[in-house]
């Protein structure tokens, strides 16, 4: 789900990666966003429950999808990257939170 582009403003995106974790019968990835507005898109969009949400507001908030989840957002525009690229992405917004949001999830810890 990749935003509006206008010249001079910052294209916006919604990434997944390709970890494979089980969870019961699934096997799950995860499903970060720039930002929690266009994550919840996504989520609304490929028909993931709000309520699902994990750790929203802080550095760490994303979405676990199941697999076929996973294929309709990369069908709906988003942006596939490896498990090692969400760790840099997730070190990155770490290193940019305040020392406030930084508790309460275990994705990138």
């Amino acid at each position: 789900f990749l935003a509006h582009v206008s010249p001079g403003v910052p294209t916006m995106a919604v990434y997944v990666d390709n970890m494979r974790a089980r969870f019961g019968r699934m096997v799950m990835s995860h499903m970060i966003a720039d930002t929690d507005d266009e994550l919840l898109a996504m989520a609304d969009k490929i028909g993931v429950a709000r309520r699902w949400h994990q750790c929203p507001g802080t550095y760490k908030s994303h979405f676990d999808i199941s697999l076929s989840k996973r294929s309709l957002a990369i069908l709906a525009g988003a942006v596939q990257i490896s498990a090692a690229e969400m760790g840099r992405k997730i070190l990155s917004r770490r290193n940019r939170a305040s020392a406030a949001n930084t508790t309460g999830c275990a994705l990138g810890e």
